[in-house]
């Protein structure tokens, strides 16, 4: 449990290089994690090379894991490898549809975790990219996707340069409800988030953007309304593309 407790994200790495075989090493053991109806419908496309990572790297905006990674792994949504054996075995595939967009989702996103987990235990460090599908459909053509193949979650990984940072997290009865969920008076609410508008690193960013408290920074900074919607019509023009919708 003292790895689950004290676990942090990385986001600089040594030069010390992931040989191919740690990485294969990993993803067949992360492999074991549940899955939809079995069907593994996920795929992992790794970038390993500096020129790989170089290319990769403004698609996640050039953040500083993903530049100083030693490989990202872009974990996919799959159905297409399914429907594919489908059809040659003469059976009727009806996966294209956002159900089965979900459930592959789902594998992808399970399989991801499971990495990061078996990775950082083996001393690597790690860094969830949530850029992925802000440029998923650059990231399609940079990795020729072909159709119901979605990319869903980028792993930055590496040996650790650094500690890592602490980061905090709301008190448990935020998120563990007994029963059915309990809808929790504005006041709770207020109180429930203290931990967050107190942390020092989120008072400094409300006023490095001079806003009154770290909500007004996540709705009108980093997470706006226009940046929302925008980048969710590109997304579902993308998931039309890719025959899921």
């Amino acid at each position: 449990m003292d790895y689950f407790k004290t676990r942090k994200s990385i986001r600089k790495f040594s030069d010390k290089e992931v040989e191919p075989e740690t990485i294969a090493r990993i993803v067949e053991a992360a492999a074991k994690a549940p899955t939809c109806g079995n069907m593994q419908l996920y795929t992992i496309v790794v970038s390993r090379t500096p020129e790989e990572v170089a290319a990769m790297a403004p698609l996640h905006f050039n953040q500083p894991a993903a530049k100083g990674a030693k490989a990202i792994l872009t974990v996919c949504a799959d159905f297409n490898r399914f429907t594919r054996w489908c059809r040659l075995r003469n059976a009727d595939a009806a996966y294209d549809n956002f159900l089965s967009f979900t459930s592959a989702m789902t594998d992808a996103v399970i399989l991801a975790q499971q990495i990061v987990t078996i990775a950082e235990m083996e001393g690597l460090g790690t860094c969830y990219l949530g850029t992925v599908t802000y440029n998923a459909p650059q990231i399609s053509e940079l990795l020729q996707l072909p159709e119901l193949v979605v990319p869903v979650a980028a792993v930055a990984l590496g040996y650790p340069a650094e500690e890592g940072t602490d980061t905090e997290r709301l008190p448990l009865e935020a998120v563990l409800h007994e029963g059915k969920y309990r809808d929790f008076s504005d006041e709770e609410i207020i109180d429930l988030f203290k931990v967050k508008e107190e942390y020092p690193a989120n008072q400094g960013f409300a006023a490095e953007n001079g806003k009154e408290n770290l909500a007004q920074v996540f709705a009108e900074v980093r997470y706006p309304r226009g940046l929302n919607e925008s980048v969710s019509a590109t997304l579902l023009e993308y998931l039309k593309k890719q025959k899921f919708i």
